[in-house]
C-alpha cells in the first residue's frame, strides 16, 4: 500500500504547501517580528567569533616573534637594556628591538638544529638544510649552495639569556589571549541567550497564531482532520520549528560567520592556499541540496505518521470503554503497530542517510585538505628560499583549517533537524493558510428570535444533499420540535441555524436578517444550545456555567442552576457549585452533566434556545425536573427541540416531521395525531413500546 493510501488526507493537505522556498520566506517573516533581538544576537555572535579567531594570530606572533624570533640576527651593543642578552662576556641585542638610528655592532646568529641551539659568531648568507659536523662546525645547504660556519653549542642556561627579553612579551600575549577567550565566552553566552529568547518569542507567536486559526476554521474543516492531527501540528510541529530557530539557525549562523572569518584569516596568511580551500564551499552547498532532496521526502512521511499516531492515541483514549466492551484491544494494537512500524522504517532510512552523509564524509574532506596543506608546504619549501613560510604561519594555517571543519561538522549535524523543521513548518503553514473567518468582537443588540428557513438546500458532501428545500417559520416565544428517524436532517437544521455550516442555497433569517450577514460570534451570543452528550471542561461547576465570561457572575450562575432544578440534584456534591470537574465531566453522572449544560445555556439569557435531544440520555427523574424547569425557561424565547421521545414535545407550538431531508408533516401534536400520518405512526409505536415495557416491569420476575 502506498504512502498516499495510508496517510491520505494528511498528506493531501501537506502537498498543498507552496514549497520549500515559500516556507523559508515565511519563517524569515516570523523572525523579522523580533529582528532587533536577533540583530543583537548576530552582533554578539560576530564579536564572539572575531575574538575567538584572533587566537591563532596571537599564537602566530608568539611563535614567530618570541619563540622562533631567536633565530633573527643579533648585534653586539655596549649598553645593557631590557632587550639585551649577555653571552661570552659581551652584550647582544636582537635586530627587531633596535630603535631607528641606534648604533649596531657586529652581527651574530643563533640557530636551532634538532633540539640543540648553536651560536654562530658571524652573519649567515642563506638558510636551508642544517647539519652539525664532527669538528663542531655547522653546514647549511640550499639548492647547489653550501656554507660552513664555526659554531658553539649553547646550554640551557645560556639559551635562556637570549629568551629572557621575550618573557614579558610572551606573558602579555598570553594575558591578551586569555582576555580574548573570556570576551568570546561572554559574547557567545549573550548571542545564545538572545537567540533562544527570540526563538521562544517566535514560537509563542506562532502557536498563538495556530490556535487562533483553529478557532477561525469552519466546523467543516474538522470533519476531514481528526483532533489528534491538529494537536500534533500545534505542539510537535511548532516544537520542531523552535529547534530550527534555537539550534539549527544558531549553528548555521555561528558556522557561517566562523567560516567567513576563518577564510578571511586564511587569505591574510596565504592567498593561494586559502583559494584552494574555497572549494569546500560549493561542496558543502551541493551536499546540503542533495541531502535535502532525500531527507525531506522521509521527514514528510515521518511527520505524517506521527500525526496519525497522535490521532490514533486520541481516538483510542476517547473510545477506551467501547474498545474494551467489544474486545478490540488486539485490533487497535495491530493498527497502532502498523503506523509505529512505518515510522520506524522511515526513521531508519533517515538514519542511514545521516550516517552516509554525516561526520564520516566530513572526515574524508578534512583529510584531503590536510593532504593539500602538506603537499603545498612541502613542495614550496623545495623551490626556493623566497617561498619558505614561517613556523607561526604553518601553525596558524593548520589551526584555522581545523577550525574551518568544526562549523562544517556542526552544520552537517543539524541538517536532519533543519529538514524536520522545514517539513513541520510546511504543515503548520498549510493549516494557517486554510480559509477561515476572524473571530469577531462585534456585539449586536439581543434580537427577538423570529426564525425563517426559506427553500434551504444543504449537503455535507457535494452532490449528496441532506436538506432538500426546507421552509418554515418560528415566531418569538414559540417552541418548534424537529422529529424524524436518524439521518432525516434534524441536527443539520440546527447546524445551519447556529452557522456551524452555511446552506448551499436558500436562506436562514433571524428577525428578517440573513444569518450569513451577521458575524458568527455575534449571532451565537444570543443563542444557547444543549447537546445530547454535553461537553464539560476541566474546572468547576461554576466555571462550566460561566465559561469564563465576566458578565456571568457567581450569583447569576447559581440562579441559572436553580432555575433548571440543578440545585436539587447537585446538592449531593461536597463542594456544591465549586465542585471540581475533570475532563468531559467524567466524575459526574449523565444527569448532572446535562443539568450543568442547561444552566450554562440559560445563564447567557439566549433569545433562541436549542435542545438537541437534550433529555435522551438522562433518567426519568432528572427528565421530569428538566421538563418542569423548561416551561419557565422557554418563556419569551424561541425554542428548538430535536426530540427522539415524542412524549416530551406534546406541548410544542410547531412540530416538523422530517424524512430524508424533507418536511413531510407539520403542525401541533393534536393536528398531527388527527392526520394519522407518519407522526401518528411514530407516536403509536413509541407508546406501544412504553406500554410493553411497563407491563413487563409490572409482571415481575417469573416464578
Amino acid at each position: 500500500m502506498s504512502t498516499e493510501d495510508i496517510f491520505g488526507r494528511d498528506l493531501d493537505i501537506d502537498r498543498a504547501s507552496a514549497g520549500k522556498g515559500e516556507t523559508v520566506r515565511r519563517l524569515i517573516r516570523y523572525a523579522m517580528l523580533y529582528k532587533w533581538q536577533l540583530l543583537l544576537a548576530i552582533v554578539m555572535l560576530a564579536i564572539s567569533v572575531a575574538t575567538n579567531l584572533a587566537g591563532p594570530f596571537v599564537a602566530k606572533r608568539l611563535i614567530d616573534v618570541h619563540i622562533s624570533g631567536i633565530e633573527q640576527p643579533w648585534h653586539e651593543v655596549s649598553a645593557e637594556d631590557a632587550h639585551t642578552a649577555e653571552y661570552g662576556g659581551k652584550l647582544y641585542k636582537r635586530s627587531d628591538h633596535f630603535a631607528p638610528g641606534e648604533e649596531r655592532g657586529g652581527e651574530v646568529r643563533i640557530l636551532q638544529i634538532g633540539r640543540e641551539y648553536y651560536f654562530i659568531p658571524q652573519p649567515v648568507a642563506f638558510d636551508g638544510a642544517r647539519t652539525v659536523n664532527e669538528d663542531g662546525t655547522v653546514t647549511i645547504e640550499q639548492g647547489g649552495q653550501t656554507a660552513v660556519y664555526p659554531a658553539e653549542r649553547i646550554g640551557a642556561k645560556e639559551i635562556y639569556r637570549f629568551y629572557r627579553p621575550e618573557v614579558d612579551g610572551m606573558l602579555r600575549l598570553c594575558l591578551f589571549y586569555f582576555g580574548l577567550t573570556v570576551l568570546s565566552a561572554f559574547f557567545a553566552y549573550g548571542q545564545r541567550y538572545y537567540l533562544q529568547a527570540a526563538a521562544n518569542r517566535i514560537i509563542l507567536k506562532m502557536r498563538n497564531d495556530v490556535f487562533a486559526q483553529v478557532n477561525r476554521l469552519a466546523v467543516r474543516f474538522f470533519d476531514n482532520l481528526p483532533a489528534g492531527k491538529v494537536v500534533s501540528r500545534i505542539t510537535n510541529d511548532t516544537e520542531a520549528i523552535r529547534e530550527l530557530y534555537v539550534t539549527v539557525l544558531a549553528n548555521f549562523f555561528t558556522g557561517g560567520v566562523n567560516m567567513v572569518g576563518i577564510l578571511g584569516a586564511m587569505f591574510l596568511l596565504d592567498v593561494r592556499l586559502a583559494a584552494i580551500c574555497l572549494i569546500i564551499i560549493p561542496i558543502l552547498a551541493v551536499w546540503i541540496w542533495v541531502y535535502g532532496r532525500f531527507a525531506r521526502r522521509y521527514n514528510r512521511v515521518i511527520r505524517a505518521t506521527l500525526s496519525e499516531i497522535n490521532g490514533r492515541i486520541n481516538e483510542s483514549i476517547q473510545g477506551m470503554a467501547v474498545i474494551r466492551a467489544f474486545r478490540r484491544e488486539k485490533k487497535v494494537e495491530e493498527e497502532f503497530e502498523a503506523y509505529n512500524h512505518r515510522s520506524f522504517v522511515y526513521k531508519n532510512k533517515l538514519l542511514s542517510l545521516n550516517s552516509l552523509t554525516g561526520y564520516n564524509l566530513v572526515g574524508v574532506i578534512r583529510n584531503f585538505a590536510y593532504v593539500a596543506v602538506i603537499w603545498y608546504f612541502g613542495a614550496e619549501r623545495l623551490t626556493g628560499p623566497e617561498a619558505i613560510v614561517s613556523l607561526g604561519v604553518l601553525y596558524a594555517f593548520v589551526d584555522y583549517l581545523n577550525r574551518l571543519f568544526d562549523p562544517i561538522v556542526n552544520i552537517v549535524n543539524q541538517l536532519p533537524n533543519l529538514e524536520t523543521a522545514l517539513v513541520s513548518a510546511e504543515r503548520v503553514f498549510v493549516l494557517l493558510d486554510e480559509p477561515g473567518e476572524d473571530v469577531s468582537d462585534e456585539r449586536i443588540p439581543r434580537y427577538k428570535g423570529d426564525v425563517a428557513f426559506r427553500d434551504v438546500w444543504f449537503s455535507y458532501k457535494e452532490g449528496e444533499p441532506v436538506l432538500k428545500g426546507i421552509s418554515f417559520e418560528a415566531k418569538q416565544g414559540q417552541t418548534v420540535a424537529l422529529v424524524g428517524h436518524t439521518g432525516s436532517g434534524k441536527s443539520s437544521i440546527i447546524n445551519l441555524l447556529f452557522r456551524f455550516y452555511d446552506p448551499d442555497s436558500g436562506s436562514v433569517t433571524i428577525d428578517g436578517v440573513d444569518v450569513r450577514d451577521i458575524p458568527r460570534q455575534a449571532l451565537r451570543a444570543h443563542m444557547g444550545i444543549v447537546l445530547q452528550d454535553p461537553f464539560l471542561f476541566t474546572g468547576t461547576v461554576e466555571s462550566n456555567i460561566t465559561m469564563g465570561d465576566s458578565r456571568i457572575t457567581r450569583e447569576k450562575a447559581a440562579k441559572a442552576l436553580a432555575e433548571v432544578g440543578g440545585d436539587r440534584v447537585l446538592k449531593a456534591l461536597p463542594r456544591g457549585i465549586d465542585e471540581p470537574v475533570l475532563e468531559k465531566g467524567s466524575t459526574l453522572s449523565a444527569g448532572q452533566r446535562q443539568l450543568i449544560s442547561f444552566a450554562r445555556a440559560l445563564a447567557f439569557d439566549p433569545a433562541i434556545l436549542i435542545l438537541d435531544e437534550a433529555t435522551s440520555n438522562i433518567d426519568t427523574e432528572t427528565e421530569a425536573i428538566i421538563q418542569e424547569a423548561l416551561e419557565v425557561v422557554k418563556q419569551g424565547r424561541t425554542t428548538f427541540i430535536v426530540a427522539h421521545r415524542l412524549s416530551t414535545i406534546k406541548n410544542a407550538d410547531l412540530i416538523l416531521v422530517l424524512d430524508r431531508g424533507v418536511i413531510v408533516e407539520r403542525g401541533n401534536h393534536e393536528s398531527l395525531m388527527e392526520r394519522r400520518g407518519k407522526y401518528y405512526q411514530m407516536y403509536q409505536l413509541q407508546q406501544g413500546e412504553a406500554s410493553a415495557a411497563g407491563a413487563a416491569a409490572g409482571a415481575g420476575p417469573a416464578k
